[in-house]
């Protein structure tokens, strides 16, 4: 039987057919209006990069006020202007608005398009084996709606009177009332319509997704043989296909409220004594449209990241996958009861307690299958192989927020529990560590495994872990005390609290938060300079660096336009045959057949009775027991 050199493998042919599919245009069509899947992945991350930052240095300016509520900032002044009071301290109404737009910006900007668009583009043709997505003017028209939905709200910041600041729910009627504050006139104007072409952009890139991993799989690939990353970003992008649209005529509505007389979500509204002529509207009518996006929404930016880091765990372990049966049905509970538990977040709206019973019914049922990722991560960690680089790291920090921040989560899907805590930094300690440090975790993890594929260069190994070990203690630092003030009753969205006896005794913790957060904003920077200096200077990437099994890796080191530039290889087996007993290599890439196996890989003739192939798995019966 022949034998196949599996390092070797991956570079067959690469070197002949380098330059047939290259591109011949100029830079134009060829990065900016381009409709290669690569590219417009590399423009959602640069883009993404760009809000990462933005909004974690709002972050920094509330972190300012809330931790040195008695410091003069007024060093701040040649940047925020105005915003600055005489006193030095930042203004009432544009904390509000930074608080506003770091929610904003986080959770849509950054870990939706950033997350989402970047490596669901990226990966998705790659992994499946496809020349691109099902449609690529499509795609490009999906990076170009964000785009332009940045740049307005980017806008937004430089207004004289503020951009919305309304909070990132921007629930009515502060937000349905232009004259309610300066924060309610233009600055939420910007906002919606930021957000609807926000909306169009999602759902432009959610149906290529669907279509693309459904139709466009090379010869072999069933769904039982795709990576964990398919299977999320699909799951995701249906998730996102049945929900935005929800927000979306939620904000139409809204707009209409604001700008043409009508009274959705408006009723009984009195301003400066005087009575506003709207009836018969809600406000919770928007909250339940709102959150009907906004729970679906936590499981748009976790699924990605938890199917990145399925992969990435599984190859730097070097073993399969613990339970992929059940990883995958897990991700199909997540996605099906994200769409049932969205109440959850309006159980102190005065909701009848049989309806709030049910929804804190549903919502501990979806620890269930979060729980199920938990050990199923856990298992293919133990006795595994394991190799600590940058982005395993980031992969296994995580898990551990995941595990943490849903530990959490059980107390706030208790409705008696949640009308104590709702208002307090509690829920803000939640849904940071099991939203938003999760998901950032496993955008760096992807960022850290993909990169070689993506720019062709290797990005610093130690600083990748420096900017880990600097990240995982700065966010554990920020929020683990979060949880215990937030239990104190210390309330959240309070511009000042030195006014409140009760809460002068955390004056310390709450320095604490605040230094760990501009620590943790520092050590982003790190990651700043690996990543911009490895693209132009990192050390050239091997063609597969990590030894992987997936189809990416089968590819060119610097692909172009069409992915592979001879025939799209045949998948013969699962992702994830890593360390196969018996094998001379440990790892066997997805592409190469079952006839092709290397010698030590199977059973010397007087043992073998019959070969099986399971799935993603040789069963091997032997005449000695």
């Amino acid at each position: 039987m022949a034998t196949v050199d599996l390092h070797t493998q991956t570079d067959v042919h690469h070197d002949d057919h380098d330059h047939e599919h290259e591109h011949h245009g100029n830079f134009w069509t060829n990065y900016i209006f381009c409709q290669d899947h690569k590219i417009i992945a590399k423009q959602f991350l640069i883009t993404g990069i760009f809000w990462a930052l933005l909004g974690g240095m709002l972050s920094v300016l509330f972190r300012l006020q809330l931790g040195f509520p008695e410091a003069n900032l007024e060093w701040l002044r040649p940047i925020l202007g105005g915003w600055i009071t005489a006193d030095g301290k930042i203004d009432t109404e544009f904390y509000l608005s930074l608080v506003t737009m770091h929610g904003t910006i986080m959770v849509f900007f950054v870990l939706t398009a950033g997350l989402s668009g970047t490596f669901s583009n990226f990966l998705i043709p790659l992994q499946v084996g496809a020349r691109d997505m099902a449609s690529g003017f499509m795609n490009m028209l999906s990076y170009w709606f964000f785009f332009l939905s940045s740049v307005i709200m980017f806008t937004s910041l430089f207004l004289s009177t503020g951009p919305a600041s309304g909070g990132w729910t921007i629930y009515p009627p502060l937000s349905a009332l232009p004259q309610a504050i300066e924060g309610s006139g233009l600055g939420m104007t910007l906002w919606l319509v930021a957000m609807a072409l926000f909306i169009v952009s999602s759902l432009l890139g959610g149906i290529n997704y669907i279509t693309t991993i459904i139709n466009m799989r090379t010869k072999g690939m069933a769904f039982t043989k795709m990576p964990l990353t398919i299977w999320a970003f699909l799951f995701t992008a249906i998730i996102g296909v049945l929900s935005f649209p929800v927000l979306f005529s939620a904000a139409l509505l809204l707009i209409f409220d604001r700008s043409f007389g009508t009274s959705f979500f408006l009723s009984d509204i009195y301003i400066g004594g005087e009575a506003l002529p709207n009836q018969g509207g809600s406000p919770v009518l928007f909250q339940h449209l709102f959150w009907f996006l906004g729970h679906p929404e936590v499981y748009i930016v976790l699924l990605p990241a938890l199917g990145l880091s399925s992969e990435i765990i599984a190859t730097n372990s070097r073993k399969p996958i613990f339970g992929y049966k059940a990883m995958v049905g897990s991700m199909l509970f997540i996605a099906i009861l994200s769409f049932v538990v969205w109440a959850h977040h309006m159980f102190v709206t005065g909701m009848n307690p049989f309806l709030g019973s049910i929804f804190t019914l549903l919502t501990l049922i979806i620890a269930v299958p979060s729980a199920v990722k938990i050990f199923n991560y856990v298992a293919t960690l133990w006795k595994g192989n394991i190799i600590f680089t940058p982005a395993m790291l980031f992969s296994i920090g995580l898990v551990s927020f995941f595990l943490t921040g849903g530990i959490t989560g059980i107390f706030l899907g208790n409705s008696a529990i949640d009308i104590q805590l709702h208002d307090t930094y509690f829920v803000v300690a939640h849904f940071h560590l099991v939203m938003g440090s999760a998901s950032f975790f496993g955008m760096m993890a992807g960022v850290y495994h993909w990169f070689p594929k993506m720019f062709g260069r290797m990005m610093d190994y130690k600083l990748g872990q420096l900017h880990f070990w600097i990240s995982f203690v700065g966010v554990y630092m920020v929020f683990f005390p979060m949880h215990y003030i937030g239990i104190a009753g210390f309330p959240r969205r309070y511009y000042s609290w030195t006014n409140f006896e009760t809460f002068n005794s955390f004056a310390d913790l709450n320095m604490l938060v605040s230094m760990a957060a501009i620590l943790t904003m520092v050590a982003q920077f790190i990651f700043l300079f690996n990543f911009f200096y490895s693209i132009f200077r990192g050390k050239p990437a091997p063609a597969n660096p990590w030894n992987s099994n997936s189809l990416e890796w089968t590819t060119p080191r610097n692909p172009q336009h069409g992915n592979w530039p001879g025939e799209i290889p045949t998948v013969y087996r699962w992702p994830y045959d890593y360390s196969k007993p018996g094998s001379k290599e440990d790892f066997i890439p997805q592409h190469i057949p079952y006839s092709e196996t290397p010698e030590s890989n199977l059973p010397h003739e007087n043992e073998l009775i019959k070969l099986e192939m399971g799935e993603g798995a040789i069963v091997v019966e032997s005449k000695k027991h």
